[in-house]
């Protein structure tokens, strides 16, 4: 969840502070070059704990490292490419004849490294961008689309807690075994049907008050741009040049099959350090960077 800490990701602007973020996803989708990804993974983390969120980005990657080595067996064992054949393991149902090769174990250990990094380059944008400054910015685009995402996620906490109290309610029955399949599927129709009644009562509710005629939102007021603006705005385009040169340059290229090549070269060597450098040069000036 979003909370305003004392850093210049969360004093610049919202757009400003996403197009960061997808700045640093966008380098970690052009290429799996293990040097450029640990180059993201680090600035996204230097990056986080040096915004105040470094614990956001934990639980992040709590939930991204076992569904990345699940993606590295998988490949492992599903892929039948590569000439260096490191294991025969004959036949395995349902994968049929399995022969794991260097090249396809190595191809799923970037693979996952690559989710890692863009679910913590992610956690960085969804810590760090105020959703209500991003919904006040597309309403003007879309009042309908921005008043539902609105609604949906002012609903979801709601919603929630509503599951918790029935499932606590549930446990204090004696002789109820929260366990059993029926009682869990009675706990969620129960908040569905909760979730209905309420979907239509604030629907009356914002007819009445007149949001079914209402075509686009005011204009919001115009704020002059900080210091961390520009900042942050000129590290999240020079971010986004290198994302563009390393997909057209190919100086971080990674050919897995049949033999696994990796092109590091002085470029590769520079441009993992300007990642780095240049996400967190945001950081280098705190002024005026406000708190919670």
């Amino acid at each position: 969840m979003y909370r305003r800490r004392a850093s210049p990701l969360h004093a610049a602007r919202a757009g400003v502070t996403s197009l960061y973020g997808l700045a640093l996803v966008a380098l970690a989708l052009v290429s799996t070059h293990p040097l450029l990804l640990g180059a993201v993974a680090l600035a996204a983390v230097a990056a986080g704990v040096l915004a105040g969120v470094g614990g956001d980005l934990a639980r992040a990657a709590r939930f991204a490292v076992p569904l990345a080595v699940l993606l590295a067996l998988v490949n492992a064992l599903v892929v039948r490419e590569g000439l260096t054949v490191l294991v025969s393991l004959g036949e395995v149902p349902p994968f049929g004849f399995v022969d794991i090769t260097l090249e396809a174990l190595v191809a799923g250990l970037l693979i996952a490294a690559r989710v890692v990094v863009v679910v913590l380059a992610f956690a960085l944008l969804v810590a760090t961008v105020d959703p209500d400054a991003v919904l006040r910015g597309l309403r003007r685009v879309s009042f309908r689309s921005a008043l539902t995402a609105v609604l949906a996620t002012r609903m979801v906490p709601v919603l929630t807690r509503d599951a918790r109290r029935m499932d606590l309610a549930l446990r204090s029955r004696p002789g109820v075994d929260p366990t059993r399949t029926g009682v869990r599927i009675a706990v969620v129709r129960a908040v569905t049907a909760g979730a209905l009644d309420r979907a239509v009562d604030v629907a009356a509710t914002l007819e009445l008050r007149g949001y079914a005629t209402r075509r686009r939102g005011a204009r919001p007021a115009r704020l002059p741009w900080s210091r961390h603006d520009a900042s942050v705005l000129a590290a999240a385009l020079a971010l986004g040049a290198m994302a563009l040169w390393t997909a057209t340059a190919g100086i971080a290229a990674v050919e897995p099959y049949p033999r696994l090549a990796v092109t590091t070269t002085p470029a590769t060597l520079v441009l993992a350090v300007a990642v780095v450098v240049v996400a967190l040069l945001p950081f280098a000036s705190r002024r005026g960077v406000g708190g919670p």
